[in-house]
């Protein structure tokens, strides 16, 4: 794909001649404005709609002349949905709307997504947050998932999905405090960043062993609450 389309957050698609890019909504939450926003540009441009697995709206059959105006015209941030970096944060609902969350995941997932989305990274990173143990956004199988419990927060590190599946593991559980989350996030991301290899953070994992990893990263032994 040239740089310039990937520069305007522009995927390639099967036809080889159209593309289609994903507006920034973080955690999917947004509001009617940018919907009708996101509908009226999709229909001026005869554009089909679909709701991600990331949370996000894509735009499809967008034409290479067309991407500049209809960036203009939807008016916000290209979503990550291609290249080395954090792609995307997905989050439940938590305690802000669902009868079964015992931790705030909006709050935690918003602050994660406005301090790592799109962050470049060694290869590509996905964040899941949820709100209890039942797992909706789907923390195991993420880079990095964080899943509340009624005691506070467990850190899951190297979950992947991909033609190699992998189930996280536990990092390190913390007490419900969004600073410590945010902390704990900080060093691993930074230690990924700057760790000197290209493959996703689940494959250091996986060779490291997770005593070792956890050792490495923070300093410590696992903290249980």
């Amino acid at each position: 794909m040239k740089k310039d389309m990937v520069n305007k957050g522009a995927i390639l698609q099967r036809d080889r001649e159209t593309y289609a890019i994903a507006p920034h909504i973080p955690g999917g939450i947004t509001d009617t404005a940018t919907l009708r926003k996101i509908c009226d540009v999709a229909d001026r441009y005869n554009l089909r709609l679909k709701l991600t697995s990331a949370q996000r709206i894509a735009l499809f059959d967008i034409r290479e002349d067309d991407l500049d105006r209809i960036w203009a015209e939807i008016d916000e941030k290209p979503g990550a949905a291609i290249g080395l970096c954090v792609r995307s944060v997905k989050i439940c609902p938590g305690t802000t709307h669902c009868k079964r969350g015992v931790q705030d995941s909006i709050s935690l997932g918003l602050k994660i997504d406005e301090r790592y989305h799109a962050t470049p990274l060694p290869n590509k990173m996905k964040i899941g947050v949820s709100g209890c143990l039942l797992s909706c956004a789907e923390v195991c199988v993420k880079d990095i998932g964080i899943m509340g419990t009624p005691k506070g927060w467990r850190i899951y590190v190297g979950g992947n999905a991909g033609p190699r599946p992998r189930l996280a593991d536990l990092l390190t559980e913390v007490a419900a405090d969004e600073e410590t989350v945010l902390a704990v996030m900080e060093k691993i991301i930074s230690w990924y960043r700057g760790c000197g290899r290209e493959v996703r953070i689940g494959a250091i994992v996986e060779e490291m062993g997770i005593d070792e990893f956890r050792s490495v990263v923070l300093g410590e032994q696992r903290n249980m609450v």
